[in-house]
């Protein structure tokens, strides 16, 4: 069931469209993440939804209610929306016991012992409620952040790049606690950020914003192995776009003659390989070698190397496991696995 839905949404600045005519539906329950690069109207749209600001034109409807649109306005504070931003904005000169219950409409004891439970749900250490914010670690500080979002049973959660100032060990750990919490709750919940990994850990339904509009909307498997066009391609990972003569399902380009999903089409297009597709083994005396590796670099669990074909000269990067030991100028066989994504021109 749909909990959330934007229709036709658009936010202007002067002369700077923010959001374009935008639709999103989120579920009841459910994740969402949006990624796009800085200025592409993410953070617009969660100020929008959360009522710190009003759209131009279209509709905003959260659990069957306008919020906004049809001359209706309803107040941030009426919406019963919780926000968790970047740094988490505690309050430093009060307790973390105080932050969660910030806004709590109840007796003190009450809302202490509310704040306790929330401790225990963000896994947090009971010890801590006395202590202030810069007594805490950057990951304890965004639970908390956390906490106090949830302290007034939110329905709807709108994360903030939360996790972004956080080093990468820590980040992840806190974002998968986060994960954990707002599942076990049940609250939908919409998460910006400039990271696709977190997007793709986070997300059960992802959204690739470019210019105030959405580029692509769907599952992140989906929109990994079937981005709409290169540059979405390109902004979800790793990827080798290069141009082809497809006919019969097949594809003939620099990088050989390789499967594509679509039979019908005939003519030109480009092609997508994702990195992992690619297979490189060292070449033996029994092969014909079809590639050279060259630029390797030690990155810890794995070498990047690029690798140029023999038959075309056409080059990508690849990586490969850190105990095969393979040095630049070396014969490598290449293959690659699966069907490569077709572009139509």
């Amino acid at each position: 069931m749909t909990f959330l839905k934007l229709h036709a949404v658009r936010k202007s600045y002067g002369s700077v469209v923010a959001l374009d005519s935008v639709d999103l539906s989120v579920k009841a329950g459910s994740r969402t993440a949006i990624v796009g690069p800085s200025g592409c109207g993410k953070t617009t749209l969660l100020r929008l939804v959360a009522g710190f600001d009003v759209p131009d034109s279209g509709t905003i409807t959260l659990d069957g209610e306008v919020m906004a649109g049809d001359g209706q306005k309803v107040p941030a504070h009426r919406r019963n929306i919780g926000i968790v931003a970047q740094d988490g904005c505690l309050f430093p000169h009060l307790s973390v016991a105080d932050n969660i219950a910030f806004g709590v409409n109840a007796e003190r004891a009450v809302r202490h012992s509310r704040a306790a439970e929330l401790m225990d749900m963000v896994g947090l250490d009971r010890a801590m409620l006395s202590r202030k914010p810069d007594q805490l670690s950057g990951g304890q500080q965004q639970r908390v952040a956390l906490a106090r979002a949830l302290a007034r049973k939110p329905r709807l959660m709108l994360l903030d790049e939360p996790f972004s100032a956080l080093d990468t060990g820590l980040r992840v750990a806190t974002r998968k606690a986060v994960t954990e919490v707002l599942s076990a709750a049940g609250i939908p919940t919409i998460l910006v950020t400039h990271d696709q990994s977190e997007a793709f850990a986070f997300a059960e339904q992802l959204v690739v914003m470019q210019r105030g509009r959405f580029a692509q909307v769907g599952s992140p498997q989906e929109l990994y192995a079937r981005p709409v066009d290169p540059a979405t391609a390109t902004f979800l990972g790793e990827a080798i776009i290069v141009s082809a003569e497809v006919a019969d399902g097949r594809a003939d380009s620099e990088l050989g003659q390789l499967p594509v999903e679509d039979h019908l089409y005939r003519g030109k297009a480009k092609i997508m390989i994702r990195p992992e597709q690619i297979v490189v083994t060292r070449a033996t005396s029994k092969d014909q070698p079809s590639g050279t590796i060259n630029d390797v670099s030690f990155c810890g669990p794995a070498f990047t190397a690029r690798v140029t074909l023999h038959s075309s000269g056409a080059s990508f990067h690849v990586n490969l496991p850190s105990h095969e030991t393979m040095s630049s100028g070396e014969a490598v066989s290449v293959s690659i696995l699966g069907k490569a994504h077709l572009f139509k021109s």
